[in-house]
């Protein structure tokens, strides 16, 4: 329906508002956001225990306990009438931008910087483009923005994930088992959800995460009745000597299980700084490196196997049990850490002054070093670690109790539950060594050093550089 007022004709769905006294015509006019683009691939969402129009369903009532029976990774976005509600869990990226036109502003949503970028300059828009004006939806919280341009509206952010902390006893291997018990549950339903003649690959260290998640693999599989020859331990070794490589052989030959091994070999030359900066869309110097890695394994995974289509990763384990060295971050006390809900998977929180809105905060902006590549490079990946229901077994440990705000017991505690977890659930006794970055593991000294800027504003510039 349409009116026409002095030869203007207004539509309803421009929601302006008409006030006629006499006969005058007195217009209070709300400029609202009449486009909204969304350019979120859905197959890149997987839910564990319902339906993508359930899932969906649930991010539209607005209701955020609703959102926390969500179980999976995924990156959801609703319209009703003016008002967009956006969700995500850690393993998917979600962004928005806010592009103003004559006939009114338009919200694009992507995945990625580079997205909204292209869709821009098809519009003929890219003038207004920065990568600092995109914004990050940060996980575990419901997102909300009505769709009002001139000024930009700012969004409301509602907790959907809430875990109870510290209310897990003292006891290791009841520690142990609740965490290790959560992450097998995750991976069982996820084998529930992917096609069982598909192969199953794990990037693989030999450190705890990896090594726990590719031992409940095993140990599901042979559960379930299907054969473990599924499983291949991709292990990632720059210029010939890497210590994951040895670490990797030694783990899997401690028990037997040495024929699951891969190892992937690659020059030096396979990694690239600006290619893992153009990956990964970010510039903090660990996060660069280690996508770096994982880009040059993912590549060589897939000129092996052109099929392959099924990795795993580990990627979460540190964060969950707070396992990083806190003398490297000049922000960080060991009070600061225990103190301060899931601020290795969220950072600071939302309504901190340190939250970036542009990428988030904390592993919910640093998870796409492990996504992002083997999202490139066409797998379809699998972070369990980084899930809710594994999360929330994490927060549950009393952390204060069990280390006394000792780093050295800090340190120690996730290599006793990790290894106590999986002998419980699994059986097997799982062989712990000496924590190790990913980036550091796969070369030498030597090699890393020749391939990484050691100035970390040298990332934020050829960051800066994509986008010029």
């Amino acid at each position: 329906m349409a009116y026409s007022f002095a030869s203007k004709t207004i539509r309803e769905h421009d929601y302006v508002l008409f006030i006629i006294q006499n006969q005058g015509v007195i217009m209070q006019s709300v400029q609202l956001i009449e486009r909204l683009i969304n350019l979120v691939d859905p197959a890149g969402n997987t839910f564990l225990n319902m339906s993508a129009d359930e899932a969906l369903a649930r991010v539209a009532s607005g209701d955020p306990e609703q959102v926390r029976g969500i179980d999976g990774q995924f990156a959801l976005i609703h319209k009703q009438g003016k008002i967009v509600r956006m969700a995500r869990s850690i393993g998917r990226p979600l962004r928005y931008f806010i592009a103003k036109q004559h006939a009114g502003p338009v919200l694009v949503i992507a995945e990625r910087i580079d997205t909204i970028w292209n869709w821009l300059k098809q519009e003929g828009l890219d003038g207004q483009f920065h990568p600092s004006y995109t914004r990050m939806v940060p996980a575990h919280h419901l997102t909300e923005l009505a769709l009002v341009g001139c000024p930009d509206p700012s969004p409301t952010y509602t907790r959907f994930f809430n875990p109870q902390r510290n209310r897990l006893s003292t006891n290791l291997d009841e520690i142990g088992q609740a965490y290790i018990g959560a992450l097998a549950n995750e991976l069982n339903k996820w084998l529930d959800h992917v096609d069982s003649r598909e192969p199953i690959g794990v990037l693989f260290s030999g450190g705890i995460d990896s090594g726990a998640v590719l031992l409940t693999l095993y140990h599901l599989l042979l559960k379930r009745g299907e054969t473990p020859q599924r499983l291949k331990a991709f292990t990632l070794d720059v210029g010939g000597d890497g210590a994951d490589a040895r670490q990797a052989q030694k783990f899997l030959d401690e028990l037997d299980l040495g024929y699951l091994l891969e190892q992937i070999e690659v020059p030096i030359s396979a990694v690239s700084v600006d290619a893992a900066i153009r990956v990964l869309e970010d510039y903090k110097p660990l996060d660069v490196q280690s996508a770096a890695m994982t880009l040059a394994l993912c590549q060589a995974i897939r000129e092996r196997y052109p099929d392959w289509k099924l990795l795993v990763d580990g990627d979460g384990g540190d964060e969950n049990l707070k396992d990083y060295p806190i003398h490297e971050n000049a922000e960080l006390t060991i009070r600061s850490v225990l103190n301060n809900q899931m601020l290795y998977q969220e950072g600071w929180g939302v309504h901190a002054i340190k939250h970036s809105l542009t990428y988030s905060g904390g592993q919910s902006r640093g998870h796409v070093r492990s996504s992002a590549p083997v999202t490139a490079l066409g797998f379809r990946g699998f972070s369990p670690f980084a899930l809710p229901n594994v999360i929330e077994v994490a927060e549950g440990i009393p952390f204060i109790e069990l280390t006394d705000w000792k780093e050295e017991r800090l340190y120690a505690l996730k290599g006793e539950v990790v290894r106590r977890g999986v002998l419980a659930i699994t059986g097997l006794s799982m062989p712990v060594f000496e924590k190790r970055r990913f980036q550091r593991g796969a070369t030498d000294v030597d090699t890393f050093d020749s391939v990484f800027p050691a100035d970390p504003q040298e990332y934020r510039r050829r960051f800066l550089k994509q986008f010029a």
